[in-house]
C-alpha cells in the first residue's frame, strides 16, 4: 500500500516523466530538422548557377526561363523587373544574336543551414573575356527541391584610380 509520502513521490515521478518526454521530443525534433551537409547544398547551387549561365551561352531562352522563379525580381540599371514572364520578355532580345553578349560564372556560393535559400556571386564577362560586372543572385529551393533564382542583380566593376580614365 501507499503511505503518506506516496502522493509526493507520485507527483515527482509524473513530473520527471513529463520532463523526459519533453527532452526526447526536443531531441527527436532537432535530429529531424538537421540540415543536409552544407557542402552538398553548395554543390547543388553551384551546379544550378552553372546550368543557368550555360542556357545563355547555348542561346536557349526556354532553359533560361526554367531557372527563374515565378515571383522573381531582376534588377536592371533602370528599374526592378518583377515576375518570371516580365523578366523573360526583358531578356529575350539578349538571346537573338548568335553569340551571347556576356557570360557569367559563380565564384562564391553560400547556403543557409536550413537548405532553403542560397546566394551566388561572381564575375560577368564580355565576349572577349574581360570582366565587366559582378552578379549576385539569391536562390530558393522550391517544393520540388529544385533551386530557382528569386533575386538577381549585376553591379559594375569598381576600377582603381590607376586604371580609370
Amino acid at each position: 500500500m501507499l503511505d503518506r509520502k506516496s502522493p509526493k513521490l507520485l507527483a515527482h515521478l509524473i513530473g520527471m516523466s513529463f520532463w523526459m518526454c519533453g527532452l526526447l521530443h526536443t531531441t527527436s525534433c532537432a535530429q529531424a530538422a538537421e540540415p543536409k551537409n552544407n557542402a552538398a547544398l553548395v554543390a547543388e547551387v553551384m551546379a544550378a548557377e552553372r546550368a543557368f549561365a550555360k542556357s545563355m551561352a547555348d542561346r536557349n531562352l526556354v532553359a533560361f526561363a526554367e531557372w527563374i522563379d515565378e515571383e522573381a525580381i531582376f534588377y536592371t540599371r533602370i528599374h526592378p523587373t518583377r515576375g518570371k514572364a516580365a523578366i523573360v520578355a526583358e531578356w529575350t532580345p539578349l538571346f537573338t544574336a548568335k553569340q551571347a553578349p556576356f557570360s557569367w560564372e559563380p565564384e562564391d556560393i553560400v547556403v543557409l543551414d536550413s537548405g532553403g535559400l542560397a546566394m551566388s556571386a561572381g564575375p560577368v564577362r564580355d565576349p572577349a573575356g574581360k570582366i565587366i560586372a559582378r552578379f549576385n543572385s539569391i536562390w530558393r529551393r522550391d517544393a520540388n527541391q529544385r533551386w530557382k533564382v528569386i533575386f538577381d542583380k549585376g553591379n559594375d566593376v569598381c576600377r582603381d584610380s590607376k586604371t580609370a580614365g
